[in-house]
């Protein structure tokens, strides 16, 4: 695994009101991502969403594309636009950038913890470490990262 290059004197875990934030500007990258792609399947499909002859194609592709949109982040600099507005990261404990197996355990336990109307984020305050449910069954976690000081240009 990728190690993070950054190294800060305190990273904490981040609160539940900065994750949902995060989740809230995320959710709204994903329904527009998932218009897009109703857009393209209607055009598609003659004016229809969905083709009769398969009918769950489409939720399908929309949620392989909603893996793929999330992994990708997380995987690359574990932050999802979400994620990075609110300056906070994914990773694993150690600091490492996640595995593709890790953000598959993490969406699909994460898609569990909204279904159960929000049971998994609410383990976050019995959890004694701050993390959620699909933080544990993923072995990740979610940091807040410290503001970046801007160094002041030099008069030449």
């Amino acid at each position: 695994m990728r190690q993070y290059p950054e190294s800060f004197d305190e990273i904490k875990p981040a609160g539940p009101l900065r994750r949902l934030g995060a989740l809230l500007y995320d959710f709204m990258l994903t329904v527009a991502l998932w218009m897009v792609i109703g857009a393209i399947a209607v055009a598609i499909n003659g004016g229809e969403a969905t083709d009769t002859a398969q009918p769950a194609l489409l939720q399908t592709i929309l949620f392989m594309i909603t893996f793929v949109f999330f992994a990708f982040f997380w995987t690359r600099n574990g932050q999802t636009l979400g994620l990075l507005a609110w300056r906070l990261r994914v990773q694993t404990p150690e600091g490492q950038a996640l595995s593709w197996w890790q953000a598959l355990l993490r969406f699909l336990a994460a898609g569990l913890s909204i279904a159960t109307l929000g049971l998994g984020y609410l383990w976050m305050f019995i959890d004694r470490g701050g993390l959620s449910l699909h933080d544990r069954l993923s072995g990740t976690c979610v940091v807040e990262l410290p503001r970046q000081t801007r160094k002041k240009k030099s008069a030449s």
